[in-house]
């Protein structure tokens, strides 16, 4: 219900008559003026109510008069009528009836009974009301009634002087209400403000309304008041207290701050008044120092008095807080005192009230730091106010630790339940920490003790806890400032770019300046904070605050990083991390940085603030122990549960402000990487980290608190890394960075030793990668760089993840479906794989085992999409090298296998040749003999996908290959590709073949061999893809330079024993040196290349240089036969017969015609000399040219059968005849010299073979052989025969001694000369002169018989008599050769006795001559048969050739022969040689025949013919005969034989002979006949003598029989003579001598003498002899007859 309300009105017009009555009843004894007075007011009441219908108006305006009633009675100082009348003045003003003037009287009454001391509770409640209900009291009623109020405040009674105060205090409010509802009364209207004069007068107020100066006034005068002086305005104060007027100070400034700021006269008041009063009253405090004794100084310093300095800190709260800005100077200095208050020399209540009020600060004026900010801290020459009281803040908690308070000793060592609440500890001082305030408002406690007067005792902890609350509250109002301010700053940018994608958003103008003046709050802040904050962390024992102080770095951090301030966001994060470490870990990154902090040390007035490091005594929990990671192993460290929250903060921060990092990532990474060691966690698949055990040193401890967090925080570490995927490029450089450089670290630590090395950061790289695959290009290089040198350390632990990781990465990379998808995005593709390629660089076969690996791998899963990574690919498989072990190479291996098998269609084809390269080197490599070789028969296979594929590859070859082509053009550049002239698929082929070539000479012989069969046969199955042109290549720089590298290898190699190869492994000894596993491949080789000219001659001999290359091939058919190895120079021989067809090669059908040629088809000769001369052709350039012209026109088809292709040209057969000589000349010449040196001596089948090339190769070159030739010839055969056998090989070659068996070598020889006989036979007439030089070289050979042919000056035993194990060389059992050759020589003889060449070269004297030896030797020859043959032919020789001499005998072509016949026949018949000892009868009987044999061929075929017979030559056989006849017995017989051994029937035929021709009537010459006589003679007078001396020694030798060799010769003459008595009685009586006949009659004495012999033998012999002389006995005849004869 309103005051104003008829009901209100009516009740205060029923009240107020009650009242009056009442007072009047009260008064009517003591006081009747009252009483009288009282009873008007109800009339005038009454009379107001009947007139007027606003009643209250006329209330109003009659108020003095209704209110004196009262007043009367209040004057008389009764308490009840006292009580009664000011309830009832109180009634009146609650309904606003009271006038101006009426209130001044009401005034005045208080004040009287105020004086009195009357119901001063009542005064109290009325001066309250009349002031609250309206606005009439003004100037100095109003500032009567206010000191009214103040006198009571001050009286004795407490109840009162507590009601005044809290009276006053409403008062005071009153009037500032007042003013700001005037205010708003007059706001809408625009007042003319007058002229301001000099602002002399304080009590200038003209220009303030009413209530304003009201306010005015009583401000002021409370200042004057709290400043002890007189105030101008509350007159009749009598006392005030600072404290109470600091009180009211502070609530008016708190409660009216709109006031102040908007009147200038309050704002003059507040800067002329407040300030310098608060300052004044701060004195004390300021200049007071605890504990320093009242000596040092001269007047004794007043003590600071805890309720002003409360109430002092609460004014200057208030101002700074409402008038920072009029204030500007004057809160500096407030600012700077607050900061010295916290002084650790001042009392503990005063710095805990300090620390109160910068809590209320920090906690409720947050927008009041940033313009601290700007007008101090920014401003030149200004105190840095907010760096110092941040940094006051922070030496104010380092001081609680560091300095313990005198009272508080107790609480150094903690008291043992205090261990239970939350506190700090460091260095033994125990702090408990209460709670102090609800985070975002203050709630001072000191601050409000507005009763206390002394300084209470403040609790433990106390100061600190509010401290740490105050640091707190300013980190979180810093940073949610400007953080709020940031965000919004960024949705801008971002909604401009959404907008404006084209343009650069650019911020607003104001925008920079907001940004410094956050960079410098920050950086004037981050040092205090960092400190303190650093110190309470390491304190901290309870979770929760250890929490917030985290909380508060990250933020702070986070803070920093936003903009951009590197410095302290480093200092921060290194902070957290080093509490994260166990104490006084050695983290290098983390020192150096707290280097760089510690040196920024600062000081706040003079007293030095260290960043304190953290000690290491602590109350915590340990939940971990660990080894540190270092690289000196040491002792272990532990973990706390602090270490574990704060490694916790720590990816927090990493994970949410990954984007601020920037370069601090190093620290965080770090530090994870250490923490992460000590854990022992280890990373698994994909780089994520699980819990493992340590390796080695005492193993990692770990309570189950723990054991439970890890698989958390490995979570927590992956998710970290997986968010990279959010973060910016830059911010994904600098994480990269980092974790390289840990990298970097780890692996410098890991150097020398083989410590299990920390993988951290290779993991995390992995497994940022792995995260980012859609941006990879951005990080690929850093990334990939790095993990290749990672690959590269020595420790193998470190490496294996290098590789693991980089693998890992490639194959993710590969796998990703990117976007364009990687084969349209060759470079990319390219880029992935780069590193795989790099990683062949690695020495370690450990990653190259994995970088093989992983290729399967990405073979098996992608290898249909590599496209232009094949290169990449390949060259990564092929990058092997031989000292790389056997496990890789076999890896590679199975890498190329599967290349070859699956995917040779897939790539593409310009990556065949690199294929082919690889599959070569594979080949190359010598630590696996069986890849070697399986690789090879990949190059086959190969092989077979370009013939089956040919077209395809033609095709894409041919585009590729003019693509190049133009880009080589556009450079200017020619295009270089090996064997360029050859089209692109040609040169794929000779790249294959090349490759083959390159393994044909390789140092193993297996894979010499495997890869020579599958290069011949990869050229004979697919030789006839290549294009003609491409055929010179093969020949001259595949063929023919293997053949040079194999000629030059064979030649060089070693000749030392190999040892039998790996363990059981025999080598045979025909393999058991180098030279000779080279010799095998020689001859595969030259074997192959000579097939391949022969299969393919065709095709060849349309190529331009045939005849060179024919010439080189020949070439190395020779040398190959000239080498000193049997095996290569009897293969090089087969080879030759192969190309000249003698052997037929198998060979495509289409080849008719060499076919023909091979069976013996005549072939068409062209003689290119009509010169009958004999010569040889040159070569000749017109008919090859003619020829190749002819043949280029048909490309491929078979020439036809006629003309039997170029190779019949004579010149080639020349150039083979010319090899054969060469070769021939060069294998059959003995060594010269000494022959200590073994020197080479081709073996049987080489010279055999090499002979029986001849006949073949004759029949080529016959039309044109000339004598020289075949005098050649004669040399080589010659040679050849001579060569011996070395004597392990003669049991095989040999016959035994006693056969008489040719050796094939024997029979070529034979067999050449037999051709040429042949054809000289069938030949034209010219060619008759070479017989005699056959006839030449067969007796060479016949000679062979008697003296075999020396070798040189070689020892050779002769084979019958050489022990296999005495000597080095044999030779051969000449004798059935030379037989052989004496029978082809009598055969030939027979057939060309008449030839003129052989009359007039002499022939038959030769033979005879040659034939001498073996008839001389006789029994000396080596063997019997010789000389019987020899004889035999003789024989038969001159059975033909003697009628042949008789007929030229005129010539004298003959005249040398008949000596030398002589000599023959003298040579052989009076042999020097003894028959054997063991020579039986009967043989000899049968050699004596042969001798009577000889004898009558003398008989028939010479005699008879004496008188075409030299006379010498009959003379020496008649002399012969003679010698005969008479007696030629060795000395050497045996008793019981002498009979048989006296060749009596041959002394008998020679004697008949001698006998017949001496008397034959034919004698020509009396030379002949005297010749004969005389041997008669000589005959019979020897034949007396040997009787005479016989019967002689006879006579005297009594009874002893005389020496055998006597009685054998008396035998003998008397033989002689019954002969000549034979012959005599045969012949014609006058052909006899008269003398002679007396000689033989003389004889008859003798003999009859003799019959006294005691022999038998010689008695019958006498009776024999002397039995013809009966004959002779008849009667004499006249002389004269005698004589007429």
């Amino acid at each position: 219900m309103s005051t104003s309300s008829p009901e209100a009105v009516k009740k205060l017009l029923d009240n107020m008559q009650t009242d009056l009555r009442s007072l009047s009843m009260e008064c009517k004894k003591k006081f009747p003026p009252v009483k009288e007075a009282a009873e008007s007011g109800i009339v005038k009441i009454k009379t107001i109510a009947a007139r007027n219908a606003d009643i209250l108006a006329a209330l109003k305006e009659n108020s003095s008069e209704v209110v004196q009633p009262f007043l009367m009675g209040c004057g008389t100082k009764e308490p009840k009528i006292t009580q009664l009348c000011l309830a009832a003045i109180q009634r009146l003003m609650s309904h606003e009836v009271v006038s101006e003037a009426a209130a001044g009287n009401i005034i005045n009454m208080l004040w009287q009974l105020m004086e009195n001391g009357l119901e001063e509770l009542k005064l109290l409640q009325t001066v309250l009301v009349l002031l609250t209900t309206n606005t009439v009291v003004h100037d100095e009623v109003l500032s009567k009634a206010i000191v009214l109020c103040f006198r009571l405040h001050f009286t004795k009674d407490n109840i009162t002087n507590n009601t005044a105060a809290a009276t006053v205090r409403q008062v005071v409010t009153v009037v500032f209400e007042r003013m700001v509802a005037e205010d708003e009364r007059f706001k809408g209207i625009v007042e003319q403000p007058p002229p301001v004069q000099g602002n002399t007068n304080r009590r200038s107020v003209s220009t303030l309304r009413p209530s304003a100066k009201d306010a005015y006034m009583l401000f002021q005068d409370l200042c004057q008041l709290v400043n002890a002086d007189a105030p101008y305005w509350l007159v009749g104060m009598t006392e005030m207290t600072r404290t109470f007027g600091l009180e009211l100070l502070e609530s008016v400034l708190n409660d009216f701050p709109g006031v102040f700021l908007e009147h200038q006269e309050f704002s003059f008041l507040l800067k002329e008044r407040v300030c310098p009063l608060v300052i004044k009253l701060f004195s004390p405090n300021i200049k007071f120092r605890q504990g320093s004794s009242s000596a040092a100084s001269p007047a004794p310093v007043e003590k600071p008095y805890f309720p002003i300095c409360m109430r002092l800190l609460r004014v200057v709260s208030v101002l700074i807080k409402h008038f920072y800005t009029l204030l500007v100077t004057e809160c500096e200095i407030f600012l700077s005192l607050l900061v010295k208050f916290l002084d650790g020399e001042k009392p503990q209540w005063l710095r805990a009230v300090a620390v109160e009020s910068s809590l209320v600060l920090c906690v409720i004026v947050q927008h009041i730091l940033i313009s601290f900010c700007q007008s101090y801290d920014m401003k030149q020459h200004s105190t840095k106010v907010f760096r110092d009281i941040v940094n006051a803040l922070g030496s104010f908690i380092q001081s609680l630790f560091i300095v313990p308070n005198a009272g508080n000793t107790a609480a150094i060592s903690a008291p043992a339940g205090s261990g239970s609440g939350a506190a700090f500890e460091y260095r033994g001082t125990w702090i408990p920490l209460m709670t102090v305030s609800v985070q975002g408002s203050a709630k001072a406690t000191y601050l409000e003790m507005l009763d206390k007067v002394e300084p209470p005792s403040i609790p433990e902890g106390y100061a600190m806890s509010v401290a740490f609350s105050a640091l707190l509250d300013l980190v979180r109002g810093i940073t949610s400032m400007i953080e709020r301010e940031l965000s919004l700053e960024e949705g801008a940018a971002a909604e401009f770019r959404e907008t404006h994608p084209d343009q650069e958003w650019q911020p607003q103008p104001g925008m920079n300046g907001a940004h410094l003046v956050w960079e410098e709050m920050v950086s004037a802040c981050w040092c205090g904070l960092l400190a303190a904050l650093s110190l309470l962390l390491d304190a901290s024992t309870d979770e929760t605050a250890t929490e917030n102080i985290l909380k508060a770095e990250l933020t702070m951090a986070s803070l920093c990083g936003r903009l951009s301030l590197v410095t302290p966001r480093d200092a921060f994060i290194t902070a957290i991390c080093k509490a994260s470490l166990p104490p006084h870990y050695a983290l290098t990154v983390l020192s150096s940085n707290a280097a760089n902090l510690s040196s920024k040390a600062y000081s706040i007035q003079g007293q030095s603030v260290q960043i304190i490091s953290p000690s290491s005594e602590s109350h915590q929990q340990v939940v971990a122990v660990g080894q540190p990671l270092t690289a000196q192993p040491q002792g272990t460290v532990v973990l706390t549960a602090k270490n574990i929250q704060c490694m916790r903060t720590l990816l927090n921060l990493a994970h949410c402000n990954g984007a601020v990092l920037g370069t601090s990532w190093q620290l965080v990474l770090a530090t994870l990487q250490h923490l992460v060691w000590i854990l022992g966690l280890k990373p698994g698949l994909g780089g994520a980290l699980k819990p493992g055990r340590a390796v080695e040193g005492p193993s990692t401890v770990l309570t189950t608190a723990v054991m439970t967090d890890l698989p958390v925080i490995s979570n927590i570490l992956s998710r970290l890394f997986e968010s990279s995927q959010y973060l910016d490029d830059v911010s994904l450089h600098h994480l990269i960075n980092a974790l390289c450089s840990l990298s970097l670290e780890a692996m410098e630590m890991a150097y020398g030793n083989n410590k299990e090395p920390s993988l951290f950061a290779v993991a995390k790289l992995l497994e940022t990668g792995l995260v980012n695959m859609d941006r990879i290009e951005i990080l690929w290089r850093p990334l990939t760089g790095h993990l290749l040198e990672v690959c590269q350390h020595p420790n193998s632990r470190m490496r294996e993840w290098g590789a693991e990781a980089l693998t890992a990465l490639i194959k993710a990379g590969l796998a990703y479906k990117h976007d364009p998808p990687l084969a349209q995005n060759q470079r990319l593709q390219l880029l992935l794989l780069n590193p795989l390629k790099e990683l062949s660089n690695v020495l370690h076969a450990d990653i190259r085992q994995k970088q093989l690996e992983s290729v399967l791998q990405i073979l098996q899963s992608q290898g249909d999409s590599l496209g232009p990574g094949w290169p990449l690919v390949l060259g990564v498989i092929g990058a092997i090298r031989n000292d790389q072990g056997e496990s890789l190479i076999r890896t590679a291996f199975q890498c190329l296998q599967l290349v070859v098998t699956d995917f040779l269609p897939t790539m593409p084809c310009t990556c065949l040749q690199i294929v082919v390269d690889v599959a070569g080197s594979f080949g190359l490599q010598n630590q696996e003999l069986n890849i070697s070789l399986t690789s090879i028969g990949l190059l086959w296979n190969i092989s077979d996908y370009f013939f089956q594929r040919g077209e395809a590859i033609t095709q894409e070859l041919i585009r590729e290959e003019e693509a190049l082509q133009k880009q080589a053009q556009e450079k200017g550049e020619t295009l270089n590709r090996p064997f360029h002239p050859a089209p692109p698929f040609d040169c794929l082929w000779l790249c294959l073949y090349a490759k083959l070539g390159e393994l044909c000479v390789d140092p193993r012989p297996a894979v010499r061999k495997s890869a020579g069969q599958t290069l011949f046969s990869t050229i004979a199955a697919h030789g006839t893809l290549l294009q003609q042109p491409t055929w010179h290549i093969v020949v001259w720089k595949v063929l023919f330079h293997l053949l040079d590298c194999v000629r030059t290898s064979s030649t060089t190699a070693d000749k030392e024993k190999i040892e039998s190869g790996g363990g059981n492994i025999l080598i045979h000894h025909s393999r058991d040196t180098a030279e000779k596993q080279w010799a095998e491949t020689w001859v595969l080789t030259l074997a192959g290349v000579a097939r391949i000219f022969n299969t393919r001659r065709y095709l060849l001999q349309q190529l331009g240089d045939f005849f060179e290359a024919w010439e080189v091939l020949l070439n190395h058919i020779q040398s190959a036969a000239l080498s000193k190895n049997n095996e290569v120079s009897l293969a090089a021989l087969k080879s030759f017969q192969e190309i000249l067809q003698i052997v037929t090669p198998v060979k495509d059908s289409d080849k008719a015609g060499d076919a023909l040629a091979a069976m013996g088809v005549p072939p068409v000769l062209i003689d290119p000399f009509s010169a009958s001369g004999p010569g040889r052709p040159l070569v000749r350039s017109d008919s090859l040219v003619e020829r190749l012209t002819r043949y280029n026109g048909a490309e491929l088809q078979a020439p036809p059968p006629g003309e039997d292709s170029a190779l019949e040209d004579s010149a080639l057969w020349w150039s083979a005849w010319n090899t054969w000589y060469r070769t021939g000349t060069e294998s059959t010449r003995p060594p010269s010299g000494p022959t200590e040196k073994l020197s080479f001596i081709p073996s049987q089948p080489f010279l055999t073979a090499l002979i029986q090339i001849f006949p073949a190769l004759y029949q080529h070159i016959k039309a044109n052989f000339s004598m020289e030739d075949l005098k050649k010839l004669g040399v080589i055969l010659h040679g050849a025969v001579s060569v011996p056998i070395s004597s392990d090989a003669s049991p095989f070659i040999l016959p035994s001694y006693t056969e008489a068996v040719l050796t094939s070598l024997q029979e070529a020889v034979l067999t050449a000369l037999d051709v040429l006989q042949k054809a000289i036979c069938v030949g034209p007439e010219n060619l008759q002169v070479m017989y005699p030089a056959i006839f030449e070289q067969l007796l060479l050979f016949v000679e062979f018989s008697c003296k075999p042919p020396q070798y040189g000056r070689m020892e050779t035993k002769h084979v019958a008599n050489a022990k296999y194990n005495q000597a080095e060389w044999v030779a051969l059992n000449y004798v059935p050769f030379a037989e052989r050759s004496l029978e082809v020589v009598v055969d030939l003889y027979h057939k060309t006795a008449c030839h003129k060449a052989v009359i007039n070269e002499k022939v038959l004297q030769n033979i005879i001559k040659t034939l001498r030896m073996p008839l001389g030797l006789k029994y000396a020859c080596p063997s019997e048969s010789t000389w019987k043959l020899a004889v035999s032919s003789l024989l038969k020789v001159l059975s033909i050739g003697l009628p042949v001499a008789r007929q030229h005998a005129s010539s004298g072509k003959f005249e040398t022969m008949w000596p030398e016949l002589a000599n023959a026949f003298e040579d052989f018949l009076f042999t020097k040689s003894t028959p054997p000892d063991n020579l039986s009868i009967q043989e000899f009987q049968k050699n004596e025949a042969i001798d009577v044999e000889v004898v009558q061929l003398i008989s028939t075929e010479i005699l008879p013919f004496a008188n075409f017979i030299p006379k010498d030559f009959v003379g020496k056989i008649m002399a012969m005969l003679n010698k005969g006849s008479i007696h030629s017995q060795s000395p050497s017989f045996t008793e019981a034989e002498i009979d048989v051994r006296m060749r009596e029937e041959f002394s008998k035929v020679c004697f008949e002979t001698l006998l017949q021709f001496s008397f034959s009537n034919k004698v020509s010459t009396p030379q002949e006949g005297y010749i004969s006589r005389m041997a008669l003679s000589v005959l019979l007078k020897r034949s007396q003598d040997v009787l005479r001396r016989y019967v002689e020694d006879e006579r005297l030798s009594g009874r002893c029989p005389l020496p055998r060799q006597q009685v054998t010769e008396i035998i003998f003459v008397l033989k002689a003579i019954s002969t000549l008595m034979d012959s005599l009685k045969k012949t014609q009586p006058e052909n006899v001598d008269g003398n002679t006949w007396a000689q033989v009659i003389a004889l008859y004495p003798t003999l009859v003498e003799c019959i006294t012999c005691t022999s038998s033998e010689v008695s019958s012999a006498l009776k024999e002899a002397l039995g013809p002389f009966k004959d002779f006995m008849q009667p004499p005849v006249s002389r004269v007859q005698n004589g007429e004869s």
